[in-house]
């Protein structure tokens, strides 16, 4: 069974930071291109940042230079660092795991950017 459980959310104030997390397990992480993702209230989901197995990262445009994807294959773990938040930023931040185009996702953590 696959589990992608996210934490590391919570409530910030505008400028500060926040690093989410999200452990995995029933799948084959290494192999496994993992991704953030993010639904504001009221929007549509939309890619965060998103890093291969090789470690090669992107990552939108509103979030470049601020927010850092990182994995841990040991720990079986992919983090989003995200520093000078922004009251934009606020949202459910969902984890994926993604192979061969097949993808799992995490059940999201709430990230509330306080201006």
């Amino acid at each position: 069974q696959v589990q992608l459980v996210e934490s590391g959310g919570g409530l910030v104030q505008a400028g500060g930071s926040l690093r989410l997390s999200c452990a995995a397990s029933g799948i084959i992480f290494s192999i496994n291109a993992m991704g953030w993702y993010r639904q504001p209230p009221g929007k549509q989901r939309e890619l965060v940042a998103r890093i291969t197995s090789g470690g090669t990262t992107n990552y939108a445009d509103s979030v470049k230079g601020r927010f850092t994807i990182s994995r841990d294959n040991a720990k079986n773990t992919v983090y989003l660092q995200m520093n000078s938040l922004k009251p934009e930023d606020t949202a459910v931040y969902y984890c994926t795991s993604t192979l061969r185009g097949y993808s799992y996702w995490g059940q999201g953590t709430q990230v509330t950017v306080s201006s």
